[in-house]
């Protein structure tokens, strides 16, 4: 509960202390841990893998079990100040109507994905094969990723639902990167509000 991963301690500086936070497929709920020990903040993770949950609880962490592909009708408009969907949007079927939902139920919404666009990834395609990274360690046939989005898909895609991005970075070996993000990060991470 001390610690977390350089890439978590950058994302969680994006959430104001008290927050009252959503963390949707939180895992074992080691950053809302985290936020609740450093910065005071409150809420629930949202997981739906049974050994995940266990651990939450053994966190300390309020955990409630939902399936994300049905959505969030549990929660009313803007019951969180924050609401984190960390490296799930890629994983998800709905993933445009979840991005809604993130942005009904939160006064503001933290995305991270994967960014396919990073120049490694780019590389990998060019020499004919689809990419194997660290951030995407899977092979084109085994991943649990049924999608993959860029750092520039992503601002198309808030555009298109009127989200306002408040900040967005890239992240790559730990670091943020605000320099061509699209290119040179392995990951994005997006701040938004409803405008």
């Amino acid at each position: 509960m001390n610690s977390i991963s350089p890439v978590m301690k950058t994302i969680a500086e994006l959430v104001p202390a008290g927050s009252r936070v959503l963390d949707l497929g939180c895992g074992t709920g080691e950053l809302l841990a985290w936020l609740q020990a450093h910065k005071g903040c409150s809420g629930y993770g949202v997981e739906l893998d049974d050994a995940n949950l266990l651990a939450c609880a053994q966190r300390g962490v309020n955990v409630i079990q939902l399936n994300l592909e049905e959505g969030l009708s549990i929660f009313e408009d803007q019951s969180f100040d924050v609401v984190l969907q960390l490296e799930t949007l890629q994983h998800l079927r709905n993933t445009e109507a979840m991005l809604r939902e993130t942005a009904r139920v939160g006064r503001t919404g933290i995305v991270s994905f994967p960014n396919f666009a990073h120049w490694p990834n780019r590389l990998q395609v060019l020499l004919g094969r689809m990419p194997v990274t660290r951030v995407l360690p899977y092979e084109w046939y085994d991943t649990p990723n049924i999608r993959v989005g860029t750092f520039a898909d992503f601002e198309v895609l808030a555009r298109k639902n009127r989200l306002r991005i408040l900040d967005s970075f890239g992240i790559q070996n730990g670091q943020p990167v605000r320099t061509a993000p699209n290119l040179l990060a392995s990951m994005a991470v997006f701040k938004f509000d409803r405008g």
